[in-house]
């Protein structure tokens, strides 16, 4: 039996004056509230709402949205719901195979299932399963901090979670979500997040995407695409996904410490390189099958949303085992759609590359400024002509936590850093 709206109870945070016990109507729930309310959210399950959320709240005395029992509060159908305001925060609600046919924006295109504008705002153990929203989740305001959601099940076209970059830099903070399943969509457009647009490309957004759970991400090849300048992604775990995590446009991002652990499964594999001043070091990357470090060539003088070559980047300090090959793509794409420019000044430094026994350990030819140096493969690498790299026993064995670690033998012996390189 479904509940209405009229239901929400408005009630204040522990310390303030009470503001009244009395269930609101719809219209009271979206109209203005003050620093340190909490309205909270009856169970039930809601269709076809269109629900605005505003306020402005301060950093010691937010606005909270709260769900009486977590994941009880359901939106179903074309439900859509917007938090736009200042130190707002939404917490413990669902939607489920929502989607909107016809736009609420008047602009013939789906509806985001959950948009966050303005400044300030969190969005918290809140889940969107499944539909064909044309973004699940959309990130627009200024340091929003998205966490302990669940998002999963997307069956349209374009990203799971779109974060723009709009000019100055945002800030947001993605951590400790799990992003479910999404099968493959067969084109372009499947991403599970994207970080700005190719217009975007050159803004720094400054995102930091990190402790998240990326399962079965299929959509398409790029998990994560990153377009946008400045953003760190670090401590992500990439779980059986059909993908890569792709550096697609912009410029010195970090990519430190994640785990990609595929088990051999088709499409997976480590990280796409395109750009500049980009740092990848720490990362682990395990039973791939598209190789690990995709090190991508350019055109001469690209537009924003095509191809720039890599340059002046850092890929250290990473592990490499059991893969299908190459560990590291030299000059990826090189003379495909009239990608002429080679990638250079690229330093691939103290890294265990060892693929699996059909895999090679690099493909393609070092461009200009390339600087090879302390890296170990449990394969020869001589016949690429490319010193610095150099065939050892390493004595793989799996530790107690399941991951392939060199003994302390001399020979494969590989300091790691304890924190990223800026």
């Amino acid at each position: 039996m479904k509940s209405t709206l009229s239901g929400f109870l408005l009630m204040l945070a522990i310390g303030c004056s009470t503001q009244g016990s009395e269930p609101r109507a719809l219209s009271q729930v979206e109209t203005t509230h003050h620093p340190g309310d909490v309205i909270v959210l009856p169970d039930g399950t809601y269709k076809d709402q269109n629900l605005h959320l505003t306020g402005v709240g301060t950093a010691d005395h937010r606005i909270t949205f709260l769900a009486q029992t977590p994941g009880k509060v359901v939106f179903t159908g074309n439900s859509v719901i917007t938090l736009d305001g200042q130190y707002l925060v939404l917490s413990g609600i669902m939607l489920k195979n929502g989607g909107a046919g016809s736009s609420t924006k008047g602009k013939g295109e789906p509806d985001d299932g959950i948009a966050v504008k303005g400044a300030h705002n969190r969005l918290t153990d809140c889940a969107v399963s499944g539909g064909t929203y044309k973004f699940l989740v959309h990130l627009y305001g200024a340091d929003i901090h998205m966490d302990h959601c669940y998002l999963a099940g997307k069956t349209s076209g374009e990203p799971t979670l779109q974060i723009e970059a709009p000019g100055e830099p945002n800030n947001d903070h993605i951590e400790y979500n799990h992003f479910g399943h999404r099968r493959p969509l067969g084109r372009n457009g499947g991403e599970t997040m994207r970080v700005g647009y190719s217009w975007q490309s050159m803004n720094n957004s400054r995102s930091l995407v990190e402790h998240n759970l990326f399962d079965r991400c299929d959509g398409e090849i790029e998990i994560i695409s990153s377009k946008s300048c400045e953003n760190t992604y670090r401590y992500n775990t990439f779980l059986d996904c059909g993908g890569m995590l792709t550096l697609r446009h912009g410029n010195r991002c970090v990519v430190d410490s994640n785990f990609f652990i595929a088990h051999h499964k088709k499409g997976s594999g480590g990280i796409r390189v395109i750009g500049e001043d980009h740092v990848i070091v720490n990362n682990y990357i395990e039973g791939v099958e598209q190789g690990g470090f995709w090190i991508t060539s350019g055109l001469e003088h690209p537009p924003l949303k095509t191809y720039f070559a890599a340059r002046n980047c850092v890929i250290a300090f990473n592990t490499f085992v059991d893969s299908a090959g190459p560990a590291v793509d030299l000059d990826a794409g090189f003379g495909s759609s009239n990608r002429t420019v080679m990638p250079q000044d690229i330093t691939i430094a103290n890294n265990i590359l060892s693929p699996d026994q059909n895999g090679a350990v690099l493909k393609g030819k070092a461009g200009p400024g390339y600087a090879i140096l302390g890296n170990l493969s449990a394969k020869d690498a001589s016949e690429s002509n490319i010193t610095g790299i150099r065939a050892a026993d390493l004595g793989l064995q799996r530790g107690s936590d399941g991951l392939w670690r060199p003994t302390a033998n001399p020979t494969s012996a590989v300091t790691r850093l304890d924190r990223p390189w800026r």
